[in-house]
Parts: structure tokens; C-alpha cells; sequence
């Protein structure tokens, strides 16, 4: 009798103890609590412990203490990693630890498009609503554009910082391969001559071309005759929305290149890349004069009077648009 009683004893503990493993490993496997696909931040430097409370917290996983006890049996050793990450609804706890474990995480995006101001980055940068903090507006040249990744909650200084370390970089690197006979003397000059570029083309094929051009006329004392540089201290470089008043042309300041001779005294703009490059290694040409050509480029031309024939070209062109 005794011995029956010790074998069905024997059988109920092997039975808990298959129940209890079931359900440990159901809590590993098994569905988790969250109903729908959400985002989960795990903050930098957390430990496993302050994660797990904060998923239990966020109804992602059922217990804190469970997860931990399951991710250090199960987890394979690997770090929880920083970052924004999704979460699929009812995602296991196994799926969530593989998640925060790896490096997908949620990537947001802020573009600099080339010629961007620095007034306009600002804007953009308090426009975002997924960035934190304040910034003041960005010294002008400074931020190389381009398009940059943060993360949720990031403050925009630490963004800003890294967007204008791209450029401190980016300028080092093309200054080291410049030509030899260029126009400017310093990474300085040569942003500034840059803004000019970027401002004064839109076709990426003409960059190194313009900036021949007016390394010509900087070497020669000639006046730039740019006009973006009239505008910007109009609008700090936001479109100025209509034509170019006489008073403007002649308005002497320290950015209007048909009132001085040399470079402005700051960039108009942040160039981009191809325009710092096509400065430190500009088009070797005899051009010294361009002219809208109704495609969006320009006419080039070594002499005055060649200059004047495109002129007219352009004006013919705009007088059968009906802009004249």
C-alpha cells in the first residue's frame, strides 16, 4: 500500500513539476499582453532590472522579475542596447529580449537640403517635434547638409553639433586635396566662396565651371557681381519672393558683391559638399562672365562683349516667356 502510495506521489510531483515547466516556458515563449504594435525606449545606460520594470510598466511583458529571471537563463548573454525599438503586438518575451538586444532601431530623419541657411535649419530643427531642447540659430556655413538620423528625445544640440562636425570634417578632408592655384587662402574664404557657388546654380554639372569663373575674378580684383549676396542680409537668405530692387544693388554692406570687391564677410548660405569641392578644385577656364540660358544653367563667356550677346539671348528668351 505503501509503496502504491509512494508511486502516485512520485507521479503527482512529476506532474507539478512538468506543469510548473510549462509554464515557465510559456512565459518565455508564449504570447505577450501588448494588444497593438508599439514603440519602446530603452534609455542609455539601463540595466536589464530597470528595463524590465519599465516593459512591465508599458504592458509589454507581464512581470519584471519573471523577464529577468528568463533573460538571464534563455538570453544567450548578449547586451540590451539603447535606442527606440518596435514591438510587435503580443510579441514573446523572447521577441522582445531579441529585439533590445539588436540594432534595429527606429531610425527618424532630418534632411539639410544644399543652400539651406542656417535661419532655415533652425527652423527645421524646432519644427521637429521628436527632438528636444532649444538651439540658437547656427553660424552660417557652418552645417554641412545632408541628411542626418536621431533618435526620439534627442536633444537638438547634440544633433546640431553633429551636423556641423560633419562639415569641420568634410572641409578638412577636401582642403587637404586642393588645387594649388585656387582663389582663396583659407577654409574660411573658401566656404564662403562656396555659398556663393551653391547659390548661383542649380545644375550640379555647372559647380566646378562658376567656380572657375569667380576664382577668376578674385585673382583679377574684379567685383563678384554675385546676387545672391545682395539678398542675403535682406532675408538671411530665404527667398526674397521679388526682383531685385536698384537700391539693393548698390546698398554697401559686408555681403554685396556689386558695391565691394572680394569675398563677402561671412557665407550666405551652407554649402554642400560638391560646391566646397568645385571651389578647391575649380574648372580651369578663361570665363569670366555667365548668363542665365532659360534651362536653368547658364552662358559662359570669356570676353565682355561675348557676354553681352548672351544677354541678349536671355532677354529674348524672357520676352517670348512674356517676363519682359
Amino acid at each position: 500500500m505503501s509503496m502504491r502510495r509512494g508511486c502516485l506521489l512520485a507521479a503527482l510531483l512529476a506532474l507539478a513539476m512538468a506543469v510548473a515547466l510549462g509554464v515557465f516556458l510559456r512565459g518565455w515563449f508564449g504570447s505577450g499582453p501588448l494588444e497593438k504594435d508599439a514603440s519602446f525606449i530603452v534609455p542609455s545606460g539601463a540595466s536589464l532590472g530597470a528595463v524590465s520594470e519599465k516593459l512591465e510598466d508599458e504592458d509589454v511583458i507581464v512581470s519584471a522579475r519573471g523577464f529577468q529571471i528568463r533573460a538571464r537563463l534563455f538570453g544567450g548573454g548578449a547586451p540590451i542596447k539603447a535606442g527606440e525599438f518596435l514591438i510587435p503586438a503580443h510579441a514573446s518575451a523572447r521577441q522582445v529580449l531579441s529585439i533590445i538586444q539588436s540594432d534595429d532601431v527606429i531610425r527618424r530623419f532630418v534632411t539639410v537640403p544644399e543652400g539651406m541657411p542656417s535661419i532655415m535649419v533652425h527652423e527645421r530643427l524646432m519644427a521637429q517635434p521628436q527632438l528636444t531642447g532649444e538651439v540658437v540659430v547656427p553660424e552660417e556655413g557652418s552645417v554641412l547638409p545632408g541628411t542626418y538620423d536621431f533618435e526620439r528625445s534627442e536633444p537638438r544640440a547634440d544633433l546640431l553639433r553633429r551636423m556641423q562636425a560633419a562639415m569641420t570634417r568634410t572641409l578638412d578632408e577636401l582642403w587637404a586635396k586642393r588645387a594649388k592655384t585656387i582663389a582663396v587662402s583659407t577654409k574660411a574664404e573658401a566656404v564662403v566662396l562656396a555659398s556663393i557657388v551653391e547659390k548661383e546654380t542649380a545644375k550640379p554639372a555647372e559647380r566646378r565651371m562658376v567656380a572657375g569663373l569667380y576664382s577668376n575674378r578674385l585673382k583679377k580684383g574684379m567685383l563678384l557681381q554675385a546676387d545672391p549676396t545682395i539678398i542675403y542680409p535682406i532675408t538671411k537668405g530665404k527667398p526674397l519672393g521679388r526682383r531685385i530692387r536698384q537700391s539693393e544693388i548698390q546698398a554697401v554692406n559686408d555681403y554685396n558683391t556689386y558695391t565691394m570687391v572680394g569675398l563677402p564677410k561671412h557665407p550666405i548660405t551652407n554649402p554642400g559638399k560638391q560646391s566646397l569641392a568645385a571651389v578647391l578644385n575649380p574648372a580651369k577656364t578663361e570665363a569670366l562672365y555667365m548668363v542665365a540660358d532659360g534651362t536653368g544653367g547658364h552662358a559662359f563667356a570669356n570676353t565682355l562683349e561675348e557676354h553681352n550677346r548672351n544677354v541678349e539671348k536671355w532677354f529674348a528668351i524672357r520676352r517670348k516667356r512674356g517676363e519682359l
